[in-house]
């Protein structure tokens, strides 16, 4: 009795394990879910979104050490480690860092799947139960098994140089939606409104198939250089020195539409804006100085981080450039459970 009524003075969490024992019975009444659960999936809703964006975009990262380190077979087979059993044993073929290094990285496939799977739940349970919420949460779910099973076809084909684009290129999808994820959680359901000229709108959507080229070209790069992933990996038959050229000239490009957005961007969003360019710049010096030192390991993977940050100011850039407005429906529902909340709360003090 004594803890009950400690718990009890702190109206803040009176408030929200009152909400949760409303939204359950409301909502769920078929299913027992404990108050404390869905009040954490709640207070968390937008942490978990955070970290789903930094998950997707650092998976891509630990993917590229495990390719500068030559361990993309480390672990020769999938689901499995190596056949019989699922983590690393003795192979007389492999060294046992490579194993470790690849078995690492498929281990925290399955932390990204926790994650994700939280930001399907505190969706679930935010209710009103908004879908454009929801989907964009299942989608990062969904998201991870598809590339659990693109990673298995990528290691049981030998590392083939494009498949290990695809399996990239998918991460920086997901990476995009998970920002899309983050933003949704603050705005309303109704359809987009623009904050800018429709021109600009456009040019964003000209720069967003351009920033897809960019990764692809620089998957291509990647594929026909020198770090395979695998001592016998076959790579892509084409000159660095052209791809390497290709992926400035679509840099160059971005970088003058990012020029050109600015003039029309008025006032609107400027901090995402100049985040953007900052980020852009960076990545794009990294670059060229990864190129004239012969494409040490360390800077791999750094150009793989600046590769998602590029993809996260990016994606962040279009938000802020467009806002979703609540419908009077959800304001109502808002009110009456906040009112109905605050009546409890009130009640249980008395």
């Amino acid at each position: 009795m004594g803890c009950d009524r400690r718990r009890s003075r702190d109206p803040h969490d009176q408030a929200l394990l009152t909400r949760a024992r409303l939204l359950s019975q409301w909502y769920l009444p078929s299913v027992t879910v404990p108050d404390w659960v869905v009040a954490f999936l709640l207070k968390f809703q937008r942490a978990f979104a955070v970290a789903v964006v930094m998950a997707q975009a650092g998976i891509a990262v630990t993917g590229s050490i495990v390719r500068v380190t030559g361990s993309g077979l480390g672990c020769p087979t999938w689901p499995q480690c190596v056949a019989g059993s699922l983590t690393p044993v003795e192979h007389p073929e492999v060294a046992p860092l490579h194993q470790w290094v690849e078995f690492g990285n498929r281990t925290l496939t399955g932390l990204v799947g926790v994650i994700a799977a939280l930001c399907v739940l505190a969706a679930w349970y935010a209710k009103p139960r908004r879908k454009r919420v929801l989907k964009l949460a299942l989608v990062q779910l969904v998201g991870v098994g598809v590339q659990a099973v693109v990673g298995g076809i990528t290691v049981l084909t030998g590392l083939l140089w494009w498949t290990v684009s695809v399996h990239f290129l998918i991460s920086m999808v997901l990476t995009w939606l998970a920002v899309l994820l983050y933003a949704a959680i603050g705005e309303g359901d109704e359809p987009a409104r623009p904050l800018a000229g429709r021109n600009l709108l456009r040019l964003q959507v000209v720069q967003a198939g351009v920033l897809g080229l960019l990764l692809l070209a620089g998957t291509f790069v990647t594929a026909a250089g020198p770090h395979a992933g695998d001592a016998a990996t076959p790579r892509l038959d084409v000159p660095v020195e052209t791809l390497s050229q290709l992926h400035a000239d679509l840099l160059f490009l971005f970088l003058g539409m990012l020029v050109a957005m600015g003039f029309a961007l008025g006032s609107t969003a400027r901090r995402a804006y100049y985040t953007l360019v900052a980020t852009v710049i960076a990545q794009g010096a990294l670059g060229m100085v990864q190129y004239w030192t012969g494409v040490p390991e360390v800077l791999v993977s750094i150009h793989v981080l600046g590769a998602g940050a590029v993809v996260i100011a990016t994606a962040n850039l279009w938000v802020h450039t467009r806002e979703r407005a609540r419908s009077d429906q959800a304001q109502r529902d808002d009110e009456g459970l906040r009112s109905q909340t605050a009546g409890n709360s009130v009640a249980s003090h008395v």
